[in-house]
């Protein structure tokens, strides 16, 4: 069963193969302005560059790429493309690669663990060491693969003086920063699995995760190359999952410039936006989109306020919106929701959706639908954050997600309203409902919501509830209760079966 694999020279994978490339919209004409208005709000993921929304699935290809070149320009510095040469060998123990370009060569290394059973298998990139328990995802058969990111972007470096794998190619003084170095790693990685012609570990059947400034790392990496079939970032923190625009607001996460400082994270253009968040064309709820259809499972700690997990849920809720319209909403889960406060601790909350996840993007022999757990302790109101309508995209694969239209009308002096919209898969459905105060406060208020038949609630987000079928009574918590006259607040909840056609009504409290 232990088979070393050496490759020498290179290997091109033709670009009209049906696997998965690392950036399928390299091709599209990306022409960035040289400035950006600013804006408070989440930028929309949904209108593109020359002002024009998407309005079909087909679009969302070269949408991505624009804004992945906006993440490069002002978040993560450039990500490479694959380099002139990448050679390397694969055993059931170590995978090693040899990069060149531009008469400058690098190597670096990965370790493999194997879990029982006969390969060729599936992998999951644990970076740095700490991330989702690595004994479940080999019970549940999948490989580990020991990503060490250090070798490839060092940490404690200044900016002008970077050292690793990465800057040994690319120049010291590069203005990328760690994060997309060690995706750049992860992607080298990969070219050299792909020609290993997948006799120990499959190549189009890749997960990553990481925790704490290796969450942020797992995260980038499966914004960048779309090769990574599921990812998942674990207590991230600034920089990886959460808004930056959430970030300055966010009591006792961790700053902006904190972050910039402490280790080059970051790409070097970032330093501009560091008090100025608002002025950045993009944010992290479009990288979340940037994943879109693939798997995501984000984890996240709200016992640590560091970690900004209400900026993560902002994102993640934001983010769901782009899963919505490509018709993969049940390909994203959000899980706050966990009794331990310990940082990177390994959760039993986490492990039938890990299990889940796993067996749905890389075995291929699960359905399960996505989960959102949001911890009333961290819940972010997305309301709050977006002025953007998410669109009902026409074509492509998947179904087509048919959000309702919120109401519009003015509601009676002292009373409020509530407006239903409802994000429908097969066998799953996220429901939003707005509350808005009259022309008088609110200072509590109770929503009652009559659901289809056959639909259950699963879970829910910033309001308490009584009941999971029929008619559902839902309260406002302790936050968001409390409205001026006209102001909105939102809830949510997450269901099975089917959510179209739920009504709701409002009272005050």
């Amino acid at each position: 069963m232990t088979t070393l694999l050496a490759i020498t020279g290179m290997v091109t994978v033709a670009s009209g193969a049906a696997a998965a490339v690392e950036d399928d919209g390299a091709d599209c004409p990306v022409s960035l302005p040289a400035s950006f208005p600013a804006t408070a709000k989440l930028p929309d993921p949904f209108t593109k560059l020359d002002g024009s929304r998407v309005t079909a699935k087909s679009d969302w290809r070269c949408r991505r790429e624009e804004i992945k070149k906006l993440a490069e320009r002002t978040i993560y510095g450039q990500k490479p493309a694959k380099p002139a040469s990448v050679t390397g060998s694969v055993s059931a123990t170590n995978i090693t690669v040899n990069v060149s370009e531009n008469g400058r060569s690098a190597s670096f290394s990965a370790g493999v663990q194997l879990p029982s059973g006969t390969g060729p298998f599936p992998a999951v990139f644990v970076v740095g060491g700490f991330g989702a328990d690595t004994a479940t995802i080999r019970a549940s058969g999948a490989a580990v693969i020991s990503y060490d990111p250090l070798a490839v972007g060092k940490e404690g470096t200044p900016r002008n003086n970077k050292q690793g794998a990465f800057y040994s190619i690319y120049g010291a003084t590069s203005s990328t920063g760690l994060l997309a170095a060690w995706a750049w790693g992860v992607s080298r990685i990969i070219d050299v699995l792909e020609q290993s012609g997948g006799q120990v570990l499959k190549a189009d059947a890749l997960g990553v995760t990481g925790c704490s400034r290796y969450g942020k790392s797992a995260f980038a990496i499966g914004v960048l190359d779309q090769r990574i079939a599921l990812t998942m970032p674990i207590e991230s923190g600034t920089a990886g999952v959460p808004i930056l625009r959430g970030i300055p607001g966010e009591s006792g996460s961790q700053g902006l410039s904190n972050a910039y400082g402490e280790q080059p994270w970051f790409g070097d253009a970032f330093g501009a936006y560091t008090g100025n968040p608002a002025g950045l064309p993009v944010d992290t709820h479009e990288l979340v989109g940037m994943v879109a259809p693939r798997g995501l499972f984000i984890m996240e700690n709200p016992h640590i306020d560091w970690l900004g997990a209400r900026s993560g849920s902002v994102a993640a809720l934001a983010g769901a919106e782009v899963y919505q319209a490509l018709g993969a909403g049940g390909n994203i889960s959000y899980w706050s929701d966990v009794q331990d406060g310990t940082h990177c601790a390994a959760r039993p909350e986490w492990r039938t959706p890990l299990q889940q996840n796993i067996q749905k993007f890389l075995l291929k022999t699960g359905s399960a639908a996505g989960t959102f757990r949001i911890s009333a302790k961290k819940a972010g109101t997305l309301a709050q954050w977006r002025d953007w309508p998410t669109p009902v995209l026409a074509d492509g694969p998947g179904t087509t997600t048919t959000p309702t239209t919120p109401t519009t009308s003015a509601p009676p002096p002292g009373a409020c309203t509530a407006a239903v919209s409802v994000n429908q898969w097969p066998g799953g459905f996220v429901t939003t409902i707005r509350v808005t105060a009259g022309s008088a406060p609110l200072t509590g208020w109770a929503v009652t919501a009559a659901l289809p038949a056959g639909a259950a609630i699963t879970s829910v987000w910033n309001a308490g509830s009584s009941g999971t079928t029929g008619t559902v009574r839902f309260t406002n918590t302790g936050n968001n209760g409390t409205l001026s006259p006209g102001q909105s607040t939102e809830f949510g909840y997450q269901g099975a079966g089917t959510g179209t056609g739920t009504t709701a009504a409002c009272a005050t409290g």
